[in-house]
């Protein structure tokens, strides 16, 4: 045990990292790294955002493109770290044998994702209503991880919740947790009685027909990543307020989002035999 303790010391001293990002989530992370940072081209590690790109050209939140990382001179001894990465920034990345981890397949950290996500996501729609979340009639698209927290909050604001779920499993699941069950076959019964509407399906299920259903004086918040869920066009012509909203951690609890990104990178080093034989 010692001898693991003493290795790990090492293993955290010898480490060096690179952040690339400008929002105030990469900011916190280097200041929780602190010592261990060091410039891009003398990194053992390279911790870039989430999601790594949503253009395909330029990393999320940098200045710096995928076509940049990848010349880096040594950039296939390095490691990458980020989440939500593409499959066509996968693919770059291979072509020059770089070994890339997407923390976003680590069930604990997208769990405390979720849950930093479902936050933000209430404030925002705090901020978007006249009114209180206490008796009004919420409809949720999606009973995912974060459609789950949602679920689970918003209950405790005493809202009136409708939860829509494709698998027979998840129906059974939002029955016993009391709220209403809503099949997306029958999704035109429950939203002109909707006050709010969250999304969190990555599919436009919410298009110009749909749109034309919801009351005039609901408000939209979309929390998936693209295309995302709704019509955003048919919304405005509906003058329905409306929010795509994306990448909560890192606007609305970065310093929760950056110690949750170093505590699941620090869990994966420890197991990594490269870094052990380093520290040895």
């Amino acid at each position: 045990m010692i001898r693991c303790f003493i290795a790990y010391y090492l293993l955290v001293i010898i480490l060096k990292i690179h952040i690339i990002g400008e929002d105030n989530r990469s900011d916190y992370l280097r200041k929780l790294y602190n010592g261990n940072v060091t410039s891009i081209q003398k990194a053992d590690i390279i911790i870039c955002p989430i999601p790594f790109t949503r253009d395909n050209i330029k990393i999320n939140n940098s200045n710096m493109s995928i076509e940049e990382l990848t010349d880096i001179e040594n950039i296939e001894t390095k490691i990458i770290y980020t989440g939500a990465i593409n499959n066509f920034a996968k693919e770059k990345l291979k072509e020059k044998n770089i070994k890339v981890i997407d923390i976003m397949d680590e069930e604990s950290f997208a769990i405390k994702n979720a849950i930093a996500t479902s936050e933000g996501a209430i404030k925002k729609v705090i901020e978007m209503t006249p009114f209180t979340l206490n008796k009004s009639n919420i409809l949720i698209l999606g009973y995912g991880r974060i459609g789950k927290i949602l679920s689970h909050y918003l209950s405790s604001f005493g809202a009136k919740l409708y939860v829509e779920a494709r698998s027979k499993k998840d129906i059974a699941l939002i029955k016993s947790m009391g709220y209403n069950e809503v099949e997306l076959e029958r999704l035109e019964d429950y939203l002109p009685i909707a006050d709010v509407v969250i999304n969190t399906i990555p599919s436009v299920v919410i298009d110009k027909n749909r749109v034309e259903l919801l009351n005039s004086n609901s408000v939209f918040l979309d929390l998936a990543s693209s295309p995302g869920g709704v019509d955003f066009e048919a919304l405005k012509q509906r003058n329905i307020k409306s929010c795509w909203y994306l990448s909560i951690p890192s606007k609305d609890s970065p310093l929760s989002a950056a110690k949750y990104i170093k505590e699941t990178i620090d869990e994966i080093n420890r197991g990594n035999e490269k870094w052990e034989k380093k520290s040895m």
